[in-house]
């Protein structure tokens, strides 16, 4: 465990003064702020030189010296140690390096004093020499920086600037709005963003036939275009048909939010999910709830009653922050020794935290209201204004459903009409701005937690894999996306409608401005076929008890080394896979004789065979490799994707 600890890092115990300047001279010259990559838009802010940073989880002996850098957009280390010519296996992120993160995924800084810590905010008073600092990502990677043979006077000036830029007090300091770079939109797989009139319908459309009928019971509204009566709402909401704009705006006042029950999806037996704030709690009499109830009851086509799911008591965004205060600490301790001592008890303390029972409780919900929609009655769900819990539950209910969204495509789409288009305010929740009316809670990462959960159970009815979901939750926190740093769509409207500067929209689904092909391809599940989900199960039914839920490892404890498996793991159960497939596409070519041999229109791709169990998110060098031809996509063009993919990247 020591040595794959420390097996990047070089030992400065016992290193005089003299002894680190002298092995700073002789890479520093080499270093320049061209060292570091900066965005179209990004600037040099702070840095400090002679910095060392220490090992995850380590015991403060051992580190690489190198230059910590803040800018409008991360904070990133640039290493003496020169190792970019060789091999790496990590994910490599085209606009944040291994080793920067950005400033919006900064979660606590803590300042080191001797054997103590103490958390910063913005405002702090600091300290006019810094020893080193510790830092805790929304991610949650941690980061310790020493500044004890850095120039005076550094450490105490960088720090200030990093408090100040991570924790912006206004949305226009994010920076998306200084980013440059011109936008080409690259999305070419279809997916929905519910901005138009079009993808409403066409959803609609999709869900409601029954029986081969189209279903007249519900409508697209245009009552809210220019966001008439509800700011949180998107434009286009779908109502039923037996309710005029006029009675939904009046409606709309008596609901928090205004926002009144609105649509989300279809059963092929009619039944509707609908969600639904509650009322103001001035309002005394329920004359326009029971009204709105009622013409939910007539779009039923047996005009049966709608079953009210209230989503306000177990799970709270309160009560989720406060156990999630728990979770992230104790997924990322600061030293092994803190490490070891929550080892000892970890299931007590993993407890207290209340994760696993809010995991829990969102997919009981979540099969409650789908055993209900699948039996043919329609399922309303209830909870303050309809923006937090309800986007977690109605998107598991459709994942459990509706094998569509259980595609990439439909997956996105998924997210862009239940949490987007419907308002959940992921700027406040994700804690993109600080202020003191926001609450910082992680309503998106508790929703794919679960989806994570259901893939464990039913592994070939996912498309995607859990690399997806957890790179996901990563770009949640790259502020240049505006899918993720917005609280409602008015908002993201207003931005990129500002006359006098007006917000280039860059979606987060377009993944190529992230990654290239082969670690996009990661996101594909090769057990995965769309023919057979096709014909296979339309309602997957989770198990949902604690005893039988596992935790998200690949998320969670990445970033702990001794937690690491070398050369194990599930990832080598979805490797072989890909080799699997990879071969059955040989034999499909052989079989179908397009060409006398399969190697003579494949691409030869690297396959790394050494791969450790966090995969692809920590730093090792590639070492034994063997090549394999893979089928290339032009070979076979009937095929789906995920039978020419394979953990591979390709040579240059």
């Amino acid at each position: 465990m020591e040595n794959k600890t420390g097996n990047n890092f070089i030992s400065y115990v016992g290193f005089e003064q003299h002894e680190m300047q002298l092995l700073g001279t002789s890479h520093r010259d080499s270093l320049s702020e061209n060292s570091m990559k900066l965005l179209a838009g990004e600037l040099l802010i702070a840095k400090a030189q002679n910095v060392l940073m220490f090992a995850p989880v380590g015991d403060l002996t051992q580190g690489i010296s190198g230059i910590l850098s803040v800018t409008n957009f991360k904070l990133s280390f640039v290493t003496t140690d020169d190792t970019n010519s060789e091999d790496v296996t990590y994910q490599q992120n085209n606009l944040c390096g291994y080793t920067d993160t950005c400033l919006s995924n900064i979660h606590d800084i803590y300042i080191i004093i001797g054997d103590k810590k103490r958390r910063l905010y913005t405002g702090s008073t600091i300290p006019s020499k810094v020893e080193g600092i510790f830092i805790v990502c929304k991610n949650m990677r941690t980061w310790s920086f020493s500044f004890k043979f850095s120039p005076v006077g550094c450490g105490k000036n960088l720090l200030t600037t990093l408090l100040h830029h991570a924790f912006p007090s206004r949305h226009q300091l994010l920076f998306a709005y200084d980013y440059k770079e011109p936008y080409y939109n690259s999305m070419e797989r279809g997916v929905h963003l519910f901005r138009d009139r079009a993808d409403w319908e066409n959803e609609l459309q999709r869900t409601t036939r029954i029986r081969g009928n189209t279903n007249k019971a519900w409508r697209v509204s245009t009552a809210n275009v220019e966001f008439e009566f509800s700011l949180s709402l998107s434009q286009y909401i779908i109502v039923p048909a037996s309710v005029t704009d006029s009675q939904l705006t009046r409606a709309a006042g008596h609901f928090q939010g205004s926002r009144p029950p609105v649509w989300s999806w279809s059963s092929e037996r009619g039944a509707a999910l609908v969600r639904m704030s509650e009322l103001l709690p001035t309002i005394t009499e329920r004359t326009q709830e029971n009204i709105m109830l009622e013409n939910i009851r007539k779009s039923h086509p047996q005009k049966l009653e709608p079953i009210v799911i209230e989503l306000k008591k177990d799970v709270t965004v309160k009560s989720l922050a406060t156990g999630y205060a728990k979770f992230i600490s104790l997924c990322s301790p600061e030293n092994i020794r803190q490490f070891w001592m929550q080892d000892n008890n970890f299931y007590s303390l993993l407890e207290g935290t209340k994760w696993l029972r809010s995991v829990s409780y969102c997919l009981e919900k979540s099969v409650e209201a789908s055993d209900c929609l699948n039996a043919g009655t329609s399922v309303i769900l209830q909870e303050g204004e309809s923006r937090d819990l309800c986007c977690v539950i109605s998107s598991l209910i459709q994942l459990l459903l509706d094998p569509y969204y259980r595609t990439i495509t439909g997956f996105e789409s998924l997210l862009q009409k239940e949490w987007v288009a419907a308002g959940h305010p992921f700027c406040d929740r994700l804690g993109h701005i600080m202020k003191s009316s926001s609450e910082r809670s992680p309503l998106l990462l508790l929703y794919l937690d679960c989806v994570w959960q259901l893939c464990r159970q039913f592994p070939a009815e996912f498309e995607f894999t859990e690399t997806y979901l957890t790179t996901l939750w990563d770009s949640a926190h790259i502020s240049i996306f505006d899918t993720f740093i917005f609280n409602c769509e008015k908002d993201r409207y207003d931005a990129a409608m500002d006359p006098a500067s007006p917000l280039i929209l860059r979606s987060v689904w377009d993944w190529r401005e992230q990654f290239n092909d082969s670690d996009i391809l990661l996101f594909y599940n090769p057990l995965y076929s769309m023919s057979l989900s096709s014909t296979g199960k339309t309602y997957i039914k989770p198990v949902f008890n604690i005893p039988c839920l596992e935790l998200w490892a690949q998320c969670y404890f990445r970033w702990i080394p001794p937690l690491e498996i070398r050369n194990g793991g599930r990832n080598h159960i979805e490797l072989y896979s890909r080799l699997i497939q990879n071969d059955i596409s040989h034999l499909k070519v052989n079989a179908n004789g397009s060409c006398s041999s399969p190697v003579d229109k494949v691409t030869t791709y690297l396959v790394q065979m050494n791969i450790d169990s966090f995969y692809p998110f920590t730093n090792k060098k590639s070492g034994n490799v063997i090549s394999t031809p893979i089928m290339n996509n032009s070979t076979l063009p009937t095929e789906s994707l995920l039978d020419v993919q394979s953990l591979l990247t390709a040579p240059d």
